[in-house]
């Protein structure tokens, strides 16, 4: 068994914490089955409105009475985006070649209401909530708190994990370079924020007195015991979980995942108006030098692209979100990973105190 004051804290057996991942891939399923196996179930609900959120927690309630965490994009909204027409042109083709017709402006709001979001969660009361690309006020930390979840926030700089610290987060994820998906930044330029997974949680842990969490290019037990010796409390992971049968990806991006052999990613602000990493494929070539919306808005021109990408089973307008260790993918049950991983784990321990001589 191995166990951290974090892990312990929020009622894990093994300090693996299941990457929140917008958009589907954190399924209920998903979350109910990391839950259940003693690893923290993490719902992604950026994009997800009130009531499905209450009802998706509520599934997750009904088979495991184990604890899980919501997160959310708090990053603030556009408003009306008037000139839209280059943008629209630039995935004019794709939308033709997969029968879409005429992509068509899209209105605010471009995703859910943040304050009817952040009222769910007070309502569903997880264990742990987690800020994604902005930090929350203090005044909402407290309350949240008062109600006895822990919260928690991405940083991708030192400078991040230190204000979420004195706004009185509970907890830091160091999100490194390798992550995929979106970069957490919210301080300063994303570009300017791509350190490395094991330096920047060295930083971190070095920087701040409230627990670290590890995040990004992390895929196996060796991974978790490299970032625990650098000071983590838990290891948070992704594109490990996107394979398992329980997983909310499309098969498409699935098979992708499965069939790299290399670091084949790129950061693409394309799908969604903000830098995330994923597998190259025809979009993001396509549109490396293409105009965007601003960010979520971009992803209301995209979000018919990629399901119907998806369904015809190509991945050329799919998002497929990875890290940099994608190839370390395989293909196994939620439960069993974790199993894996933390075997893996203490056999890394082991190997590495067996390296200490008297």
């Amino acid at each position: 068994m191995i166990s951290t004051a974090l892990s312990t804290k929020l009622g894990l057996r093994v300090p693996i914490i299941q990457a929140p991942m917008a958009g589907g891939p954190s399924s209920q399923e998903l979350v109910a089955a990391c839950s259940a196996a003693g690893a923290l179930g993490c719902f992604g609900f950026a994009y997800t409105q009130p009531a499905d959120m209450e009802k998706q927690a509520a599934w997750v309630r009904e088979r495991t009475q184990a604890p899980f965490l919501i997160n959310l994009f708090t990053s603030p909204q556009p408003g009306e985006i008037t000139n839209q027409r280059a943008a629209l042109d630039a995935v004019a083709h794709f939308y033709a070649e997969l029968g879409l017709g005429a992509p068509q402006p899209v209105q605010p709001p471009y995703a859910p209401d943040l304050e009817a979001q952040l009222a769910t969660v007070e309502r569903i009361r997880p264990r742990a909530f987690t800020t994604h690309l902005a930090d929350l006020p203090r005044e909402r930390v407290k309350k949240f708190q008062s109600l006895g979840m822990l919260v928690g926030g991405a940083a991708t700089t030192v400078a991040e994990a230190k204000h979420l610290e004195s706004a009185g987060f509970d907890f830091v994820i160091a999100q490194g370079g390798e992550a995929g998906g979106h970069r957490g930044t919210w301080m300063g330029d994303p570009y300017d924020a791509l350190t490395g997974t094991l330096a920047l949680t060295r930083l971190v842990a070095r920087a701040v007195r409230i627990p670290v969490v590890a995040a990004g290019g992390i895929m196996d037990g060796a991974g978790i015991a490299a970032v625990l010796a650098l000071g983590a409390q838990a290891a948070q992971l992704g594109t490990a979980f996107l394979p398992c049968p329980e997983s909310g990806a499309s098969q498409v991006h699935k098979d992708a995942l499965l069939a790299t052999e290399e670091d084949d990613t790129r950061i693409t602000e394309k799908f969604s108006g903000k830098p995330a990493r994923g597998l190259a494929n025809r979009f993001i070539r396509e549109m490396a030098d293409a105009p965007q919306l601003a960010f979520p808005a971009q992803s209301s021109i995209t979000s018919k692209l990629r399901v119907a990408s998806a369904k015809a089973g190509k991945p050329d307008c799919v998002a497929l979100w990875a890290g940099q260790a994608a190839a370390l993918s395989r293909k196994l049950p939620a439960a069993e990973l974790i199993r894996t991983l933390e075997q893996e784990t203490i056999a890394a321990l082991r190997a590495g105190a067996a390296l200490v001589k008297e």
